[in-house]
């Protein structure tokens, strides 16, 4: 009893409790989102509801079991993790089930997995092993490796295509970068080398036909919220309803079940993309204060776990699980507002969806392994 009392005191119940709110507040949410569609629902209106508290579930059981195993990873265990995440990726290029345009799930009867979520969790892990293990990232020569390690499986899915996917692997690459002690001046240039690539080759592609990797509808979903007005009949459609939402929630917001945007069909993608926008018209400005609230707890615990790491590998993993959170708010609740281009990246605990729900409980699981094995304990 004394080792489970040990080991009880040194788990991170703020971030537990930060996480459990937000499971909680994702699952009614959801049910607001839902219950009046039937083309979502099947007649059932708990039909994703039970989904989220399924994936929950087995998420918190994932967690549970995660605990159990120490984050060191060894040469064969990288390796293996890396190999699999790559077959992973291919198999659903060659299996999987095209859903909204991409080929990027592969349905086991009323389940669904995506990989592409899942290769988030194992690039954390691969990539952590293998900065922690370089002697020195102050070259930029230094940054080819962690750049091919990552650009491998992101080739794989850029091809479904999920682009949104794809840029939360690049803000894990950079956050874990800059983490381990890659130049800032680097990364920067990185950055900027790309943006000039890609605006250079968007403008051969449009005068000259050069063929660009990006479709059509990908690029306007992309300008869209510069302009939205100029493709209300497109993309720009979900930018100017979902602004709408948020707006129309004012401060104390509608009530729970009242919002008119989602439920009368105005906002599409209303209970995945846009559902900080259901929240806002439901709740208000103060629910969402609140909410935003509940992510800083997370970010801000997450930040304490990879500083309070025992080794620089433990602070990898923890940055990387952060990146990944920050990428997913950051982008999710802008978009939702006007501010950041339509990506298709769901909002953390709280968009429909049983993958994204595991892998994000995953990320809990890495983070609160990282934090109870700080010190030496007895398990």
């Amino acid at each position: 009893m004394a080792v489970d009392r040990r080991f009880l005191k040194n788990l991170d119940w703020t971030l537990i409790a930060a996480t459990l709110i937000l499971i909680a507040a994702g699952i009614v949410i959801v049910y607001s989102a839902t219950r009046s569609n039937p083309s979502l629902t099947s007649g059932d209106p708990l039909a994703y509801v039970k989904k989220q508290i399924i994936a929950a579930i087995i998420g918190i059981v994932m967690v549970i079991g995660l605990m159990s195993f120490d984050y060191h990873l060894s040469d064969r265990g990288y390796y293996g993790i890396y190999i699999f995440n790559l077959l992973f990726l291919i198999a659903v290029l060659a299996f999987g089930k095209v859903v909204n345009g991409a080929k990027s799930w592969f349905h086991i009867g009323p389940l669904g997995i995506q990989p592409s979520e899942f290769a988030k969790i194992f690039l954390i892990l691969t990539l952590a092993r293998h900065l922690s293990a370089k002697d020195s990232l102050s070259s930029f020569w230094d940054l080819i490796t962690p750049f091919l390690l990552v650009g491998i499986p992101l080739i794989f899915i850029m091809l479904q295509p999920d682009l949104g996917t794809a840029m939360v692997l690049v803000a894990i690459l950079f956050g874990m970068l800059y983490l381990a002690g890659a130049r800032p001046l680097h990364l920067g240039a990185i950055v900027l080398s790309v943006v000039v690539i890609i605006t250079g080759w968007a403008l051969l592609s449009k005068f000259f036909g050069v063929p660009f990797p990006l479709q059509p509808y990908q690029i306007a979903r992309l300008t869209a919220f510069v302009n939205p007005e100029k493709y209300y009949d497109g993309a720009g459609y979900n930018v100017i309803q979902s602004m709408t939402a948020v707006g129309s929630g004012r401060f104390l917001g509608k009530g729970l079940f009242n919002s008119t945007q989602g439920r009368l069909g105005f906002l599409p993608e209303h209970h995945t993309d846009f559902i900080f926008a259901i929240f806002g018209e439901e709740f208000g400005f103060l629910g969402c204060f609140l909410l935003l609230l509940c992510y800083l707890l997370l970010i801000w615990r997450g930040i304490k776990i990879a500083s309070q790491a025992k080794d620089l590998y433990g602070s990898l993993i923890a940055g990387g699980v952060v990146s990944m959170y920050l990428f997913h708010i950051l982008i999710n609740v802008g978009m939702n507002i006007g501010i950041m281009p339509i990506t298709g990246i769901p909002l953390p605990f709280i968009s429909a969806g049983g993958t994204s729900m595991m892998v994000n409980l995953l990320g809990i699981g890495l983070l609160l392994n990282v934090w109870t094995r700080r010190h030496k304990i007895m398990f």
